[in-house]
């Protein structure tokens, strides 16, 4: 959706564009050494589960670039170290722990190659990542388009378009934009999604972008959206699916999807496959991370809360699949139960 460069190899590091500064500054950086990619992933400027991998494959790139080894064993293992460290920089989007993975398993099967020879696997590698991201959200946004009326009202929560995966279309703005790109009349309320407001400050930017009619709410007002304004899906994004459906996705979204299912609204989660831990049976057992006080405490620089008062900050929520209408993927439209229609495409 978005006609930004969004994330993209430089010679020197990995090129990103900084989203805590969106929408009023366009202000793009290069992450040169791994503590810096690190630091842009855990602070946002680069962030969504699918950008999130694209941006860990090619850290796994700057790592190999960085390395001074001369023995190749070694050099492989020092790049498998980097990829390590990157992985601590955020616990639930999966993508992050899947690009890594797949890096890692590249950088061994290619150990026993010159040091050069490796580091041309590893970027070749990371290229595949980036374009096989891009085709998935492209047939995921066509497949998911057909599920929407010639005149449909969604509301969406945080940012599932291109900045959260690194190309035009993204996962549940992709969906809208493929229905409007095919003459549907459609209109966007839009979560302003606290504390952060990635609604408020990227999927509204994306929209406007987009010529889609998008409409600002705060968070505690969907419900009354949905009661009065004739809605007619929910769509959001994912940073990782269980096995049977359950699914983790920006903190609000479990709220919107009760309050969905009050009001006889359809759910729908757009994700790639890569998105999905078939390892976990259920949501139970996703990990939640725990982000910092002061994104709740205040806005920016401003402190909008007493001092020293107690803050609770989780950054997901964890939808359960009794609530989810249908999973929007690169293979088609999936329904309940999850176990089986996700089973299916387990690799």
């Amino acid at each position: 959706m978005t006609q930004l460069r969004v994330i993209w190899w430089e010679e020197n590091g990995v090129g990103l564009i900084d989203q805590t500064l969106l929408p009023h500054k366009e202000k793009e950086i290069v992450c040169e050494t791994l503590e810096s990619l690190w630091e842009a992933i855990k602070s946002l400027r680069v962030r969504g589960a699918p950008a999130i991998g694209v941006s860990a494959a090619y850290g796994a790139v700057l790592a190999a670039k960085l390395c001074q080894k001369s023995d190749p064993k070694k050099f492989a293992e020092e790049v498998k170290e980097g990829c390590d460290y990157l992985a601590t920089s955020r616990p639930t989007a999966v993508n992050l722990f899947w690009a890594l993975d797949r890096m890692k398993r590249k950088v061994d099967k290619v150990s026993d190659r010159p040091i050069e020879e490796q580091r041309e696997a590893l970027l070749e590698e990371a290229y595949a990542i980036e374009h096989e991201n891009n085709e998935v959200c492209e047939r995921l946004s066509i497949a998911g388009a057909e599920l929407l009326g010639e005149e449909s009202q969604v509301i969406t929560h945080c940012n599932a378009g291109g900045l959260a995966c690194g190309n035009y279309y993204g996962t549940a703005l992709g969906v809208i934009l493929k229905a409007a790109e095919h003459g549907k009349k459609i209109g966007v309320y839009v979560d302003e999604t606290r504390p952060l407001l990635q609604g408020s400050r990227l999927t509204a930017f994306e929209l406007m972008k987009a010529g889609v009619e998008a409409t600002l709410i705060c968070d505690n007002m969907a419900g009354h959206v949905m009661k009065t304004k004739d809605v007619d899906a929910v769509i959001f994004g994912a940073d990782r699916i269980a096995a049977n459906g359950d699914t983790a996705n920006k903190i609000g979204s479990y709220s919107l999807a009760v309050l969905a299912k009050e009001h006889g609204i359809p759910v729908y989660v757009a994700a790639p496959l890569s998105t999905v831990d078939f390892s976990l049976g259920s949501g139970d057992e996703i990990p939640i991370e725990e982000r910092l006080p002061e994104e709740v405490a205040g806005w920016q620089t401003t402190r909008t809360a007493p001092r020293d008062v107690k803050v609770y900050n989780p950054a997901f929520d964890v939808t359960p699949a009794k609530y989810i209408t249908a999973i929007i993927c690169e293979e088609g439209v999936l329904h309940p139960p999850f176990e089986e229609s996700l089973g299916k495409l387990k690799r």
